[in-house]
């Protein structure tokens, strides 16, 4: 599977997720090549605004650079939303971290399978907030 499709499958996972817990979502296709800034997914039911870049990864870490955090915040900020990143490991499931808890790596952000742990939201306590 090709790192492009698997990222696609991982977004739809979550929207199916959203919608079978009565979250409105949709998959922003394309988020990261528009010259604007957006996010991957956006999800809402009524009294909360989501926006989660989502990343999926078979590695024990992933990084994010400094763009695509900054970008999320911007979004979010001006939408009204909560900004989030999504992580998904392989065979593991979703974890959801703040921008504040994402780890600096220089000019980058990192999520570690330990962090995601440590600090992440599982998807079940994201929607119950």
């Amino acid at each position: 599977m090709s790192h492009k499709s698997k990222g696609i499958n991982a977004e739809r996972e979550l929207i199916h997720a959203f919608w079978n817990n009565s979250w409105s979502a949709v998959r922003i296709a394309g988020s990261g090549s528009s010259r604007y800034p957006s996010p991957d997914v956006l999800a809402g039911n009524g009294s909360r605004r989501i926006a989660i870049e989502c990343k999926a990864s078979k590695d024990t870490a992933k990084y994010l650079t400094a763009k695509e955090v900054g970008e999320l915040q911007t979004f979010a900020e001006l939408f009204g939303a909560e900004a989030w990143i999504g992580m998904r490991f392989d065979d593991m499931k979703w974890y959801f971290l703040s921008l504040e808890d994402l780890k600096a790596s220089g000019k980058s952000f990192s999520v570690s399978i330990e962090l995601a742990k440590k600090k992440g939201l599982k998807f079940e306590e994201l929607i119950e907030i």
